[in-house]
């Protein structure tokens, strides 16, 4: 099952209860007491749900969902390929009575991976279960299915033909299939024949890991391939395994409130009200949040340190306001001591201030960064975004900790710019360090 971000559930399914679901991407389901009717998933998942309810006056399918319930779960998810991913697993687990995509007619669709062959494929297919071979879904649409598997393609590249012949495919000509396994077969010595195939099985692995929703353990292996090779100074398999990681990153972090939504539905100016009462309780000079900066330090091992700066101006992400830091000081060894630099480098540039600080971490980095802004005899309301669970340190008095209920529209656009912060300063890292690979190796 996928890591998601939250879980939230209503016991009255009405549009008065719905309009407490943040506008967000994710999977809801409709239940009748422990039984699951109707599994769907939307990048706005509050609009979506406020759909069924008016869509069942006029749609009998919609009106039995509806009338049948009594309780809504609805789960965050960080990206829309995850709830995509997610909802999937879930109809396959629990078979719910109104999902079409498994009780129609026609033969439901599925993501279908042969891993007992020589050279292991992904393709979907509406046939029937072998035991030769392992399935994803159903899913909705070949939209879908489409999608997914492009998306996977271009971080594990992997072969779609039937059949072994002795020239390269077409994908292998746009590095959508490499190694291809028609070039694997037609090389002679046996030592690199053995190498390439392991490489073939292992975008494969990855690829059914991904399916599986288990993102982190992608990632750490990536990680992990990437500092042998960097160490063993094969930099152009280290260049490799650092673009992946950027695209899985990339592909695993897009942006839950889209630009389209959110003007639609006011989520920025709903947001930012609701922020603003809650600090007001803590900071009751805070007369408007125009512009929120928050903080992050990717270190992996110490080396290639970096620290990101993401920005909201009126509620909406800013990207052309992002910086990114490279830590110079020999002397910053801990997160903390990053963090130090990265603030004083910040306000010693002219920038605009803003009306809210926002630092990855809890009582300890904002003790830091209060430090920080004392020396600088900078005077900005700060706090703290701390985990499991999570919850707001206010950068006051001593440090009292608030936990919002996760509906909490204000409370979410700081945890969104949490996760958006580290993202960013990752991202840099991952850059840097495969540019010093390259540059060394060159």
């Amino acid at each position: 099952m996928l890591k998601t971000l939250n879980h939230i559930r209503i016991t009255d399914v009405s549009k008065e209860r719905v309009r407490k679901i943040p506008t967000t991407t994710g999977v809801y389901l409709f239940k009748k007491g422990k039984q699951i009717l109707y599994i769907g998933k939307s990048v706005n998942m509050r609009a979506r749900l406020i759909s069924h309810l008016e869509n069942a006056r006029i749609d009998a399918k919609e009106s039995a969902i509806v009338t049948q319930s009594d309780s809504i779960s609805c789960i965050i998810t960080d990206s829309d390929f995850k709830a995509l991913l997610l909802e999937a697993q879930m109809i396959q687990r629990y078979k719910p009575k109104y999902n079409a995509q498994w009780r129609d007619d026609k033969s439901p669709l599925y993501i279908k991976i042969t891993i007992r062959d020589e050279y292991p494929k992904l393709f979907s297919i509406r046939k029937e279960f072998d035991h030769k071979s392992r399935y994803f879904g159903p899913f909705p649409s070949v939209k879908s299915v489409y999608e997914i598997l492009r998306e996977i393609r271009r971080v594990f590249p992997f072969c779609t033909q039937k059949k072994i012949t002795e020239k390269s495919c077409f994908h292998a000509k746009i590095n959508l299939c490499h190694p291809c396994p028609n070039v694997i077969g037609q090389i002679s010595d046996h030592d690199q024949r053995i190498r390439l195939q392991q490489i073939y099985k292992r975008n494969i692995r990855n690829a059914q890991r991904v399916l599986e929703g288990k993102t982190e353990l992608v990632l750490n292996s990536l990680y992990k391939k990437l500092g042998e090779y960097a160490q063993k100074e094969r930099y152009e398999e280290a260049l490799i395994f650092r673009n992946r990681i950027m695209q899985l990153e990339t592909l695993l972090h897009r942006q839950m409130f889209s630009p389209d939504i959110t003007p639609h539905y006011n989520l920025a100016s709903e947001s930012i009200n609701s922020l603003s009462v809650l600090l007001k309780n803590f900071f009751p000079h805070l007369s408007s949040i125009h512009r929120i900066e928050c903080f992050d330090v990717s270190n992996l091992a110490q080396k290639e340190a970096t620290a990101s700066m993401v920005v909201f101006t009126n509620g909406l992400i800013d990207k052309k306001e992002y910086r990114r830091f490279k830590i110079k000081s020999s002397s910053s060894r801990s997160d903390f001591e990053m963090m130090q630099e990265t603030l004083q480098r910040r306000f010693h540039n002219t920038w605009p201030l803003p009306n809210l600080l926002v630092v990855d971490g809890g009582k300890p980095q904002v003790r830091i960064a209060l430090k920080i802004l004392a020396n600088l005899q900078i005077n900005i309301p700060l706090i703290g975004i701390a985990k499991h669970p999570d919850r707001l340190v206010i950068g006051q008095g001593n440090l009292p900790t608030v936990k919002p209920p996760i509906h909490h529209h204000g409370f979410n656009i700081i945890r969104y710019l949490r996760d958006e912060s580290h993202r960013f300063a990752k991202k840099y890292h991952v850059w840097l360090r495969g540019k010093k690979s390259f540059i060394i190796g060159v």
